[in-house]
């Protein structure tokens, strides 16, 4: 199950153009690991301030910088190991930004079982990744993909976001978190199914 990965070719579509600019200008594509950080600090900031069209503004301009490093490196044939290395990095980075200011927002209610669920919810998003480096470090493919992957957290962040508006914030925020952390959970012993099978196949 791939989620809304799957989404990831139209939106690769949408941003063609951005991508021909960058190979005609020659422009590295660890500029865009770059941008797409600083877009996730401003949906972070969008958060904190209580701006959910910030938040929509800093999410999606995260996930077109996510796409358009590896787009450009690409299309500009300039992939390389440490390129792949900064890229994990930037998303790394771009995914603890926004769940770090939820944590911040659950602190602030003073509530101990929000922050708990907030502070769980930022390990467990990394839990994917986890198992699908890995995999890809024991010989097996980089898994990516749903059913809650890199794309459905940032949706989950948006929601909350917008959801933070109109409902109690404690409430919000626990169930933000919960789903992340049941979301991530189910996605990780997916992917460590699915790469144990093919790692076992290989051997």
């Amino acid at each position: 199950m791939r989620g809304l990965y799957s989404a990831k070719p139209w939106f690769t579509r949408l941003l063609n153009r951005i991508v021909t600019a960058a190979v005609a200008r020659g422009w590295s594509p660890d500029v865009f690991t770059v941008v797409g950080i600083l877009f996730a600090g401003l949906a972070a900031m969008g958060l904190v301030v209580g701006s959910w069209p910030i938040v929509l503004v800093g999410l999606v301009g995260r996930l077109a910088g996510a796409n358009l490093d590896g787009a450009v490196a690409r299309a500009r044939g300039v992939s390389r190991p440490l390129g792949f290395v900064i890229n994990e990095i930037g998303d790394r980075a771009s995914d603890l930004l926004p769940l770090t200011a939820l944590a911040y927002l659950a602190f602030r209610t003073g509530s101990l079982v929000a922050l708990a669920l907030a502070l769980i919810a930022v390990t467990a998003a990394s839990w994917p990744t986890f198992i699908s480096l890995a995999i890809a470090g024991a010989g097996g493919r980089r898994m990516n993909g749903g059913p809650f992957g890199k794309t459905e957290r940032t949706l989950i962040v948006f929601v909350s976001a917008v959801a933070l508006s109109f409902f109690p914030t404690v409430a919000t925020l626990c169930a933000a978190s919960l789903v992340i952390i049941a979301g991530s959970a189910v996605t990780t012993v997916g992917r460590a199914v699915s790469g144990s099978r093919l790692l076992l196949r290989a051997e």
